[in-house]
């Protein structure tokens, strides 16, 4: 239990919003002038058992993302480039400003550098990152989407992200020829003029009153025709986001050099204090971070009740325990009749323990180590601004619920920044194209300007 807790610790603390991109908090200055000097512990050679421990955390063996059965369309080339499309078309908004892109901003590791993201207003949630996302078997930090291409429609419509309807989007789809070739090229028919014409301009179950009462006018076999067309624009989004995966960083590069035996190449990848806190992210004893925080994402993909579950006033989140709950009767789910999978091919989400749910109380998702030093603020709220405060969270946690999985973290000041350095070390961007980085017609996007 306490190593979960450390592990947890760990994953907010390279987090860290203070923490520059090459994994030292501050100026390059001070942080040669704080540098401590090299230690046996940080000059004696690494064993076996260690290397390929190291090794099982680099990109290297990240292997090709699970192609999700409910989504046929997941590894078409064609239906990336109708993702990418969409990820960047702010047209599919209410007010045609908000994208995808507006909170996973490429240049901020696909996040949007705030506590909490603004859509159309202001959300409760921080923007996680979708650097490796298609590894994951839930989405969000309470788990409430089983895949990428559900996840993707929930904004769509969400009040206060893209305030969309599904009519109004299948809409902007088929009047825009360049989407609609696109779209036709990967799915087939789309609505057509005819059919168009005799429909509202915008409908659906979650608009406002008049959109929810005009949708509820369309024949239950439109609705369905139009579920469908919304329900391929999530995959289409799905199978670009599918292939953006994290880049080498020079932890991965010190790990290479170290099989290697290049000692040039290894000076000049970590530093001392890096690798002080690299042992320490693995030390069995002290910490356990790899409990919570393994594999090449560092994230064991589960969720854990580290103390967040209340907000500002003292007011619940519930995570998970209502994540589950929404995940079972979302009609894009797995198990859906939009889903291109059979039933057996649904494990997580046929195998949901339902009856433990009351036991998700206050748990969240815990999330990927990679590219922390561009993903602050952390938590599923943003509430700590720093990598100081996460480590304050840790070494004093809340005290006053049961359930909560961490003890209080037993390092002292120089292993908490040699943690924080070597958790720096991790981002090593993304590894695709720069195109896939920018809208289509070549422009900047908005994490660059």
């Amino acid at each position: 239990m306490c190593g979960l807790l450390l592990c947890l610790l760990l994953l907010l603390t390279v987090a860290g919003c203070d923490a520059t991109p090459d994994g030292a908090g501050g100026s390059a200055e001070s942080a040669d002038r704080d540098r401590p000097t090299a230690t046996a512990a940080t000059q004696g050679p690494w064993t076996e058992a260690e290397l390929a421990l190291l090794e099982s955390l680099t990109v290297s063996a990240l292997p090709r993302a699970p192609s999700p059965a409910s989504n046929r369309v997941a590894d078409d080339p064609g239906a990336a480039e109708l993702g990418h499309r969409l990820f960047f078309e702010p047209s599919l908004s209410r007010d045609g400003r908000v994208s995808c892109a507006t909170c996973h901003l490429p240049g901020l590791h696909f996040t949007d550098g705030r506590a909490t993201s603004w859509g159309l207003g202001a959300t409760t949630r921080n923007a996680p990152t979708l650097i490796g996302a298609a590894h994951s078997p839930w989405m969000y930090w309470d788990g409430r989407r089983d895949s990428l291409w559900a996840q993707a429609l929930a904004p769509l419509e969400a009040s206060v992200e893209m305030g969309s309807t599904r009519l109004a989007v299948v809409r902007r789809i088929a009047s825009e020829p360049g989407l609609a070739a696109l779209y036709a090229r990967t799915f087939g028919s789309l609505p057509t003029p005819d059919q168009l014409a005799k429909w509202p301009a915008s409908a659906g179950p979650y608009g406002d009153r008049d959109e929810r009462a005009a949708w509820q006018r369309i024949s239950a076999q439109d609705r369905r025709f139009i579920d469908r067309a919304f329900a391929n624009t999530g995959k289409a989004i799905a199978a670009y986001e599918r292939l953006l995966r994290p880049g080498e960083s020079r932890f991965d590069r010190y790990v290479k050099a170290q099989r290697g035996g290049a000692s040039k190449d290894v000076a000049a990848t970590l530093s001392d204090e890096e690798i002080r806190g690299l042992r320490l992210f693995i030390d069995p004893g002290r910490t356990l971070c790899l409990r919570c925080h393994n594999g090449p994402l560092l994230t064991n993909q589960s969720f854990h009740d580290i103390g967040t579950e209340l907000g500002p006033g003292g007011l619940p989140d519930f995570g998970r325990f209502l994540g589950v709950q929404a995940v079972l009767i979302d009609p894009f789910n797995c198990l859906g009749a939009f889903s291109d999978a059979q039933p057996d091919q649904c494990q997580e989400l046929r195998f949901l323990d339902k009856a433990h749910v009351s036991g998700e109380m206050g748990k969240f998702k815990t999330p990927t180590l990679r590219g922390l030093a561009r993903t602050g603020p952390y938590m599923h709220d943003g509430r700590f601004e720093t990598l100081t405060a996460v480590m304050d969270h840790y070494q004093s946690p809340p005290a006053g619920s049961g359930a909560i999985e961490i003890t209080p973290l037993a390092i002292d000041g120089d292993e908490s920044r040699a943690l924080i350095a070597f958790l720096g070390s991790l981002d090593g961007g993304t590894d695709v194209p720069d195109r896939w980085l920018r809208p289509p017609d070549g422009g900047a996007s908005a994490g660059d300007r």
